[in-house]
């Protein structure tokens, strides 16, 4: 089983943010399940319910209640999906407060693909100039092609260049899955430490 979480930053109800971490998540569970021949278990989490328990954790250092039943699902992930609304040139402050939460490696090599919407397609290089950087220095491995969506691509006669781009992205990021170890098999691995020789353990008799 692939597990497969997607943060959605969004602050609005309806909001485009969602509307493309849905499709995101859509095209990689289909790209994931053939890449890799098996299940795929997606978990879409939207931030904006969470606001108050973020700046909780902000100020105490420690989550609690839905927040932490968040962050354990992100630290099991074997994939990571995540949009953000652009605000002053940059990812949301919800957005970068949930990141800040997180212990540090829980990201570490994990494949995440990030997306951003906006307004205006001028707003496009957040993808390199935020996104990017930020979880690079979480150590996790960011997928080559990222998404932004304009208030435009939404549009019918935009929406198949977008859809394309998701596309795209869905497949970069089912070939990271696939040549990646699962995040279960790597905590099975390591839930009982070293392995002692049975020669060790019959000199220790």
């Amino acid at each position: 089983m692939t597990r497969i979480v997607v943060v959605s930053a969004g602050l609005g109800v309806p909001s485009s943010t969602r509307l493309l971490a849905d499709r995101l998540a859509a095209a990689a569970t289909a790209a994931i399940e053939e890449a890799v021949e098996g299940a795929v278990d997606v978990r879409v989490v939207e931030l904006r319910p969470l606001a108050h328990a973020l700046a909780d954790a902000t100020l105490t250092g420690f989550a609690s209640g839905d927040l932490a039943d968040v962050v354990d699902a992100v630290r099991r992930a074997d994939a990571l999906i995540a949009v953000t609304p652009v605000f002053s040139a940059s990812y949301s402050g919800l957005f970068k407060m949930f990141f800040d939460v997180l212990e540090p490696g829980v990201l570490e090599g994990t494949p995440v693909l990030v997306a951003a919407t906006a307004g205006s397609a001028r707003h496009s290089l957040v993808l390199d100039h935020a996104l990017r950087p930020l979880f690079s220095y979480l150590h996790a491995v960011v997928v080559p092609t990222g998404v932004f969506a304009a208030s435009e691509d939404f549009g019918s006669t935009a929406d198949g260049q977008l859809a394309a781009r998701v596309d795209r992205a869905a497949a970069d990021l089912a070939d990271l899955v696939s040549r990646s170890p699962s995040k279960s098999v790597r905590d099975l691995s390591g839930e009982f430490g070293d392995t002692v020789p049975f020669e060790e353990l019959l000199r220790r008799v």
